[in-house]
Parts: C-alpha cells; structure tokens; sequence
C-alpha cells in the first residue's frame, strides 16, 4: 500500500453500500485474511440454524453458542488485522504476508476445533477428557501461541516502520495491538487456572448472549475487553482525527486518555473476577 487505506474508500450513499465497497478493498490490500473471514459466515449461519434445533448444553450453556461467539470473534478480528496491516508501508509487506497466512491457519484451527467439540458435545477449551480432547486442546494452544507470537511482530512492525494515516489513528493502532496482548495474557492465566471461573467451576448462571457468570469471578469479561481494544483504539484514533477543533497534538493527547481509561476498565474487570465476584449478580 502506498496510501492510507480508508483514503481509497469513496463516500458511502449508504450504509450498506458503504460496507460492500470496504469489503472490497479489504480483499484487494489483504486477501489472506479477507478469505479466512469469509470462512467464519457459513460457520455463523450453521450455529444459528442449529440454535433451535440441537438442544445439547454444555457446561450449563446451548452447545452451539460458543462457536457461534467464537466464530463472530474470529471473522471480526481477521478484517480488523486485514485493514490494520494495510497501512505498513512497502517495505513491511513481506512480514505482513507472512504473518497473514499464519494468522488465517492459526484462527482456522482454533475455529475448526471448536466447532468440532460442539458436534461432539463436549468443551474445546480446558478439556483434556480423553486422549482425542487433549490432542485438540494441544493444538489449539499451539496456533493461538503462533497468533500471539505473530501479533508481537506485528507490534514490532507498528514501532519499526511509520504506518499510513493520521497520528491518533497511527498510535490507535499500536496501543490497540499492545492492549490485544494484554489480553491474550489473561487468557494465559486462563488456561493455567483450567477455567475462567474464579469460586466456581465453569458453567452455571450467565449474562444474556455472553455467558459470563452471574455467581462467581469471570475472567471472560477483562480477556473481552482487552481484545477488543484491537478495534476500539483504532476506531477511536480515526474518530479523533476528524475533529478539525483539535489539532494533530490534541487528538493524540485524547486517545492516550480514552487508552488509560480502557485500560483501567480492564484492570478493573481482572481485578474483581479475582475477587471471586460477578460483574452483575442474580440471585
């Protein structure tokens, strides 16, 4: 790329208009990663048919509802990357290919495996039942390690070469990558605790379409947020950049404010999950 890639964008007549003509310039600058997106939508139509028709739970919840989060996450972070390396200049290409593939195979095991578990009925994460389940849960953490790895040559990358676009957006990028591993830490003490339920096993009583628990710590909520910052800091840089009453300096200054206020709502939600304590308790 040789320019910033939302300039390529025209102006959308409409919101769905607009969005088509983004996915095709997402599948011009990146179609590694625009393609392993496109992987995760007959997925998500397959866990929604299946909603109402396989009645199986398990750990407490409709055995299809995590693939169908997993695969919503997967497709969303594989276009956000997709745009996000866009903007390395020429002379980082050849790492954003690589890193592209591995990114696409890494996400396409990780989603293949849990859909995988969902047919079988059973978990896909902390789940070593049998030899056959701990194999996949093997696999698993071997590629979303390679994602990580990957991710910090990306951050790498961020920090070597000058990015296109605005600088809040610019420094959106490498606070929302560096926030992206964060985390991806607190899904490494995840797996060292075996579950993400903190005074409580796994399962039970959750929040309406997200699961967390409503009777323990859950430390879904903080790995959530940490790694959504991928496309929250970004967004917020871009917005930023189009308020002509700031001026370059102060735009910066207000991402580096909405950054500290992210990350205290991060360490907020891992605090309290380790607190043992849900984010909104039912009786």
């Amino acid at each position: 790329m040789k320019t910033f890639v939302l300039s390529l964008l025209p102006p959308p007549h409409s919101i769905l208009g607009g969005l088509g003509e983004m996915l095709r310039v997402l599948h011009r600058v990146n179609p590694l990663l625009s393609t392993a997106g496109w992987l995760n939508v007959p997925l998500i139509v397959l866990a929604l048919l299946l909603l109402p028709l396989d009645h199986r739970e398990v750990t407490g919840l409709h055995v299809w509802f995590k693939p169908l989060k997993f695969a919503l996450s997967s497709l969303v972070y594989l276009w956000t990357l997709g745009w996000l390396l866009a903007d390395l200049p020429a002379a980082a290409q050849p790492a954003v290919r690589l890193i592209s593939w591995g990114v696409a195979v890494s996400m396409t095991v990780e989603i293949g495996v849990i859909f995988l578990q969902a047919a079988r009925g059973t978990t896909s994460h902390f789940n070593a039942g049998s030899a056959l389940d701990g194999v996949l849960f093997g696999l698993m953490g071997l590629f979303i390690g390679l994602n990580t790895l990957l991710l910090l040559w990306i951050l790498a990358l961020l920090f070597l070469h000058q990015p296109f676009g605005p600088a809040a957006y610019v420094w959106g990028m490498r606070l929302g990558v560096l926030l992206f591993l964060l985390g991806s830490a607190i899904g490494g003490v995840m797996i060292r605790n075996q579950g993400h339920t903190i005074g409580a096993p796994d399962g039970g009583p959750g929040l309406p379409g997200l699961g967390w628990s409503t009777r323990a710590g859950d430390l879904r909520a903080a790995h959530f947020l940490g790694l959504h910052a991928l496309q929250a800091l970004p967004l917020t840089g871009w917005l930023l950049s189009h308020l002509p009453a700031l001026k370059p300096a102060g735009q910066v200054v207000g991402l580096l404010i909405f950054t500290g206020l992210y990350v205290g709502g991060v360490a907020w939600l891992y605090w309290h999950a380790l607190q043992g304590q849900p984010l909104w308790r039912t009786s």
